[in-house]
């Protein structure tokens, strides 16, 4: 194989590995044999498993917040520059949400990959999650632009939020799915999107004064 192929058939074949087991459990020994290489080959292009694993990761969320980009882009095309809080929300949480639990998707191995990314924290994903954040602030630009009269600060809460959100339904599906005793349709993905889209823009909106700040909102007041 030449080098190019090489790489791709290393990362290939830990995707593989480490969407059906934990990343402690997939060891060197796994991805050489999996990839039909040396381990030589795998130091060489990659250094240790965990830096493996980062860019593994990095390629995937790049590929992820390209379809995030988009559909901004598409949303302030067609809003004049100033897209609806609902359009930005629903570009920042739908493509993770189908990518994890489309049920045409969630079955390939980038799928089962990004959610254990989501499940697992490593200190390999950690660092990167919370060094690379610029993708984010694209979404609060645009959604200071979109809330003008809203303190920033709540626009920051208001995001984080939402990203919880997203973590949260992946991670714990199969718990809401007993506790709701199956109310909750787990495969209806376009109305698990509604559904997080609309409970953070009432979040951010802030109800009937989208002026009042979200800590007050909630009924706290600094003494």
């Amino acid at each position: 194989m030449s080098s190019d192929q090489t790489k791709t058939a290393i990362l290939t074949a830990a995707e593989m590995l480490w969407a059906e087991r934990s990343f402690g459990e997939v060891t060197m020994r796994d991805i050489v044999s999996a990839a039909g290489v040396n381990l030589a080959a795998v130091n060489y292009h990659f250094g240790s498993k965990d830096e493996l694993l980062a860019e593994l990761f990095i390629s995937r969320t790049t590929v992820l917040n390209r379809e995030r980009f988009a559909e901004l882009k598409a949303a302030e095309l067609e809003g004049g520059g100033r897209p609806s809080v609902e359009a930005i929300l629903r570009a920042l949480v739908g493509p993770p949400l189908r990518w994890c639990l489309s049920p045409d998707l969630q079955r390939s191995a980038a799928a089962r990959f990004m959610t254990r990314a989501s499940v697992e924290t490593v200190p390999p994903i950690k660092k990167i999650v919370d060094k690379e954040f610029r993708h984010l602030q694209r979404f609060a630009t645009a959604l200071r632009l979109a809330l003008p009269h809203r303190d920033e600060v709540d626009i920051y809460w208001g995001l984080h939020f939402a990203l919880a959100m997203i973590r949260q339904t992946v991670t714990d599906s199969e718990r809401l799915k007993k506790l709701s005793g199956g109310l909750c349709d787990l495969n209806d993905v376009d109305d698990i999107i509604r559904r997080i889209v609309s409970t953070a823009k009432d979040a951010l909106v802030g109800g009937a004064d989208a002026a009042t700040p979200l800590v007050r909102a909630s009924g706290f007041r600094k003494s």
